[in-house]
C-alpha cells in the first residue's frame, strides 16, 4: 500500500471511530448556541467564539457567567480552572504521539477535544498513532463543533428552553459514553471513584467550576497510584 493510500485508509479509520461521539456532540452544540443566542450573541459571534475557543465546557461556563458588561478577569479565571485538565490529557498523551512529527503534534494538541483526546488514547492502546488517523478524527470534530453551534445560535427560538428536551443530560452522557470506552476493570476502579468522589466534595464547598480540575487531577493521581507496573501481572 502506497503512502498516500496508506493515510487515506488511516483517516478514514480515524472519523469512523469519532463518528459516534461527533454526532453525540451535535445537541450539545445545539443547546451552547441556544443558550448564547438567549444571552445576546449573534450568530457569528457564536461561530467565532466555537471556532476560536473550542472548548465545550469552557464555552458554557462562560454563557452561564455572561452578562453586560461581562465580568472578563472572572470568566478568564473560571474557564482557566476548566480547561487545566488539558494539561493532565496531555501528559497522559505525550508519550503515545512523541513519534510524530512535530507539527502533527502541536496540531493535534492545539484542537483536541476530550471525544479526540480518547479516541486517540484508546487507538493508541492497540497500535500505534498516525498522523492520518488522527487528522481523521480532530479535523470533522474540530468543524462540527462551531458549525452546529452556530445552528444552535439560529434555532434559538424554535428550540426554547434546552432542559424541556433533556438536552441539559448531553454533556454528562457522552462522559459516561468515554469512560465505558477507556475502562479497564480493576485497575479504573480507584480514579473513577476517588474522582468522583474528590470532584462532589470540592463541588458542594468550593466556589466556581474548580471541582472539574480537582476531580481530574485526584483521578489522575488514584490512577497513578493503583495502575499495575510491568511486573505486577
Amino acid at each position: 500500500m502506497s503512502d498516500s493510500a496508506e493515510t487515506r485508509a488511516e483517516a478514514r479509520r480515524g472519523f469512523l471511530d469519532v463518528l459516534p461521539l461527533l454526532v453525540a456532540a451535535i445537541p450539545f452544540a445545539l443547546v451552547l448556541g441556544t443558550l448564547a443566542a438567549q444571552k445576546g450573541l449573534s450568530p457569528l459571534e457564536v461561530l467565532l467564539m466555537s471556532a476560536l475557543v473550542f472548548a465545550g465546557g469552557a464555552q458554557f461556563v462562560a454563557i452561564g457567567m455572561w452578562e453586560t458588561p461581562a465580568p472578563v478577569l472572572a470568566i478568564v479565571l473560571a474557564t482557566a480552572a476548566v480547561n487545566l485538565r488539558h494539561v493532565l490529557m496531555g501528559a497522559a498523551l505525550a508519550p503515545r504521539i512523541a513519534h510524530l512529527g512535530p507539527w502533527v503534534r502541536r496540531g493535534f494538541v492545539a484542537v483536541h477535544a476530550d471525544e479526540t483526546w480518547a479516541t486517540a488514547l484508546r487507538r493508541s492502546a492497540r497500535t500505534p498513532l498516525t498522523g492520518g488517523y488522527l487528522l481523521g478524527a480532530v479535523v470533522p470534530f474540530y468543524l462540527n463543533w462551531p458549525l452546529w453551534c452556530w445552528v444552535g445560535s439560529l434555532a434559538g427560538d424554535l428550540l426554547g428552553d434546552p432542559t424541556r428536551w433533556g438536552m441539559d443530560f448531553v454533556f454528562p452522557a457522552v462522559f459516561v459514553v468515554l469512560l465505558v470506552g477507556l475502562w479497564r476493570g480493576r485497575p479504573s476502579v480507584a480514579p473513577v471513584v476517588v474522582g468522583a468522589a474528590v470532584a462532589l466534595l470540592a463541588h458542594t464547598t468550593l466556589p466556581g467550576v474548580w471541582y472539574i480540575f480537582l476531580g481530574g487531577l485526584s483521578g489522575a493521581v488514584a490512577g497513578t497510584l493503583a495502575w499495575p507496573g510491568p511486573g505486577d501481572g
